[in-house]
């Protein structure tokens, strides 16, 4: 097995290095470097959305949840899938039309404050870490379960090579790869599952049987709501899934990005259940995230077992490497922009410090489930980033001091309320306290602070909400005005 899975990886690892270092693409400014020059078709950027989303969480933790908790925790992708529904019906042409490159950008832009800039980008770069930790924290159990190494050297493999590539070319190389280890996901953990699949039903497996009923874990519907609610909220305002609206040529292009990635997903889908279902048969009363690799050696045990683990983990590395290249690449330039905003220079010492404090948090921290941290990064961006943006785009009234506090009230409570959970303590859910109360917080503070709207409100909205060539007379003539709308 430890040569089988030490190939894989390999594999996975030089070919993300030779497509995203070798005759990178040059650009001619630093927005282009940060967006991919604004070139990527839908179906490439909405593979490379499928890419970060089916990180660990997708392809190892919720098959193992499903082998250890049964049918409810086929609900978890359900949120994913509802999460690009809202955000194309809500976000996804406006944000385009904006202009704006980062989430931060769009803070500024919208609300006129530099200081609102650096304020979301803490929450960025905070959503980031959790996701870089999930995908190091599984890389090192992989590592060290199938090949004997210390999770280190995991750890650092994933991170060495999801930094070359983003340093190289920056969005363009992160996209290229993101592409390929796509299909190299979906082609291991398909293939692989349907070889398996199809030798328990050949009568090659001995015993079976699905287990009845729901299983042992937290099967109440509170709980299925908070996971569907913390998804499809907090989707819209993930920095590294946002960044791909600004990397599409226009907006008919962004939209058509996020329907690509919904087919794509749909189709990826199949994983998590498939897996899960073999994991139930094969590991009765038995979960976590080693499920999906150990069932190779278990169903079919020898040279054929070994050679499915070396594909499978080449697929779970496919799989920690393209998360963590997008959310790199998309963190390091909200920083890099804040701090400053000439030359890419700016943007390489944030990606190398980013890098630095993920892989210094995960050595830090007890190895904690990939779900958890991806939940609790996904609860935070739904109290903090849904609310900025669906009162950002669509009311005008939104102020700088009414999103502070917006995100200090709500994504506080969710911060709080996840770090107990952590600890063993079950408060009331996180999503379900900290989104109602972070949009109820901005309204309030914005109504009561009507001086503080920007200028060219109206020429704001008419750009991101009418066609730009209807728009663009509107915002020239506005801003002539210096309108102050705040109706």
């Amino acid at each position: 097995m430890t040569l089988a899975a030490l190939a894989g990886i390999a594999v996975v690892l030089v070919l993300a290095v030779v497509m995203g270092t070798v005759r990178p693409r040059r650009y001619t400014s630093v927005a282009d470097f940060y967006v991919a020059a604004r070139a990527v078709r839908p179906w490439r950027n909405g593979a490379a959305i499928g890419a970060e989303f089916t990180g660990a969480v997708v392809c190892l933790g919720l098959a193992g949840l499903i082998a250890t908790h049964g049918a409810p925790m086929l609900w978890y992708p359900v949120g994913a899938a509802a999460g690009f529904v809202v955000v194309l019906a809500l976000v996804v042409a406006p944000l385009r039309r904006s202009g704006t490159f980062t989430l931060p950008d769009f803070a500024e832009w919208r609300l006129g404050s530099a200081r609102l800039r650096r304020f979301t980008t803490c929450w960025v770069l905070g959503i980031g870490l959790l996701f870089l930790m999930a995908q190091f924290h599984a890389a090192g159990i992989v590592t060290r379960m199938l090949t004997g190494l210390p999770p280190w050297v995991g750890w650092a493999a994933v991170a060495g090579t999801a930094a070359c590539v983003a340093l190289a070319g920056g969005m363009g190389s992160v996209t290229s790869v993101q592409a390929s280890q796509f299909w190299v996901k979906l082609v291991a953990f398909l293939g692989v599952g349907l070889v398996l699949w199809c030798a328990w039903h050949c009568g090659q497996i001995p015993g079976g049987g699905l287990p009845g009923g729901y299983g042992s874990g937290d099967q109440s519907l509170p709980g299925v709501l908070t996971v569907l609610l913390a998804c499809a909220l907090g989707t819209m305002g993930l920095p590294h899934v946002v960044v791909r609206v600004y990397a599409a040529p226009d907006g008919r292009g962004a939209r058509r990005s996020i329907v690509a990635a919904q087919v794509l997903l749909g189709v990826f889908a199949l994983v998590p259940p498939l897996y899960g279902t073999l994991g139930q048969v094969s590991f009765p009363g038995a979960g976590g995230e080693e499920v999906v690799l150990l069932l190779p050696s278990r169903m079919l045990p020898g040279v054929v077992g070994n050679v499915l683990t070396g594909a499978l983990s080449a697929g779970a590395f496919a799989a920690f490497l393209a998360t963590s290249c997008g959310v790199l690449g998309a963190v390091s330039g909200a920083v890099s922009a804040c701090v400053a905003r000439a030359g890419t220079g700016s943007f390489r010492v944030a990606l190398a410090a980013v890098t630095g404090a993920a892989l210094l948090l995960t050595a830090m921290s007890v190895p904690v489930g990939s779900v958890e941290l991806v939940l609790a990064a996904f609860s935070l961006s739904a109290a903090t980033f849904c609310p900025l943006l669906v009162l950002g785009i669509w009311w005008r009234r939104l102020t700088a001091a009414g999103v502070v506090a917006g995100f200090a009230a709500g994504g506080g409570l969710t911060a709080v309320l996840v770090g107990l959970e952590w600890v063993g303590v079950n408060p009331f859910l996180p999503p379900a306290a900290g989104v109602p109360l972070a949009f109820a917080v901005m309204v309030m503070i914005s109504l009561l602070t009507p001086g503080r709207l920007p200028v060219g409100v109206a020429a704001m909205m008419a750009r991101m909400h009418l066609p730009e060539p209807v728009a663009g007379p509107l915002i020239d003539r506005s801003s002539r005005h210096g309108d102050r709308s705040s109706s």
